[in-house]
């Protein structure tokens, strides 16, 4: 886990935002609890030189939307520190096939790589609620205080003043909207896209299409989904 002097693993902006949290009790404790994991022999994901992935390819100034996520793939080499997302080598696992059905259906044509560094690059922050997950187990490093510093990063977006549009599917990530109260902001909200609950109102959301016309409607470029 990395310490407070080297933040190089940011991109600069969020540096200097989230400086002071690396130095708090509670991020202390995230430490120590993944410290504790390998210790006890479990294995974690992402590896973690991924962790704030989402944090490196997005700068704070360039965030044009947010996908919320709830925690990281927990199968092996899955997890890539982007919500949702997987290497272009790795079988996209099913919530992510359901997302792309969705872009096909809403859009015309289906995304070609499963890596979301293309989303990334336009400005989506692909950001979970929790950051981290022991090996085969979901939701496993929920309450280690991840959900502290995923709260931390919200508020400091909620302050900007360009607007932000945030999708959140599925109950862990509509926890986080209670911290959104920019008025210059726009919520979007459905079901998780995972098979279990994809046919509650993911299918058929639309949301690729309202945010390339809320955008378009801001006189911004739009998100090329499908690249």
């Amino acid at each position: 886990m990395h310490q407070n002097k080297d933040l190089s693993f940011l991109a600069e902006s969020w540096r200097s935002l989230l400086f002071d949290e690396f130095k708090k009790p509670y991020f202390d404790k995230i430490r120590q609890h993944l410290k504790s994991e390998i210790h006890k022999g479990y294995e974690f994901f992402p590896p973690k030189d991924k962790i704030f992935r989402s944090l490196k390819l997005v700068d704070y100034d360039d965030v044009r939307v947010v996908i919320i996520g709830q925690d990281p793939y927990h199968g092996s080499g899955q997890a890539n520190g982007l919500s949702f997302a997987v290497e272009n080598n790795v079988p996209p696992p099913p919530s992510l096939v359901n997302i792309f059905k969705e872009i096909e259906s809403d859009m015309g044509a289906r995304p070609h790589k499963s890596c979301l560094e293309s989303w990334a690059k336009q400005g989506v922050l692909l950001l979970n609620t929790v950051l981290t997950v022991r090996a085969n187990t979901a939701f496993s490093h929920r309450e280690i205080g991840w959900e502290i510093f995923t709260d931390k990063i919200i508020s400091l977006l909620n302050k900007k003043q360009s607007p932000i549009i945030f999708l959140l599917w599925g109950a862990a990530a509509q926890s986080k909207e209670k911290l959104i109260t920019n008025p210059n902001f726009k919520i979007l909200k459905a079901a998780h896209p995972s098979p279990l609950s994809a046919y509650r109102g993911f299918f058929g959301c639309k949301h690729f299409s309202t945010v390339n016309q809320i955008l378009k409607n801001q006189e911004k470029s739009e998100i090329d989904w499908t690249m």
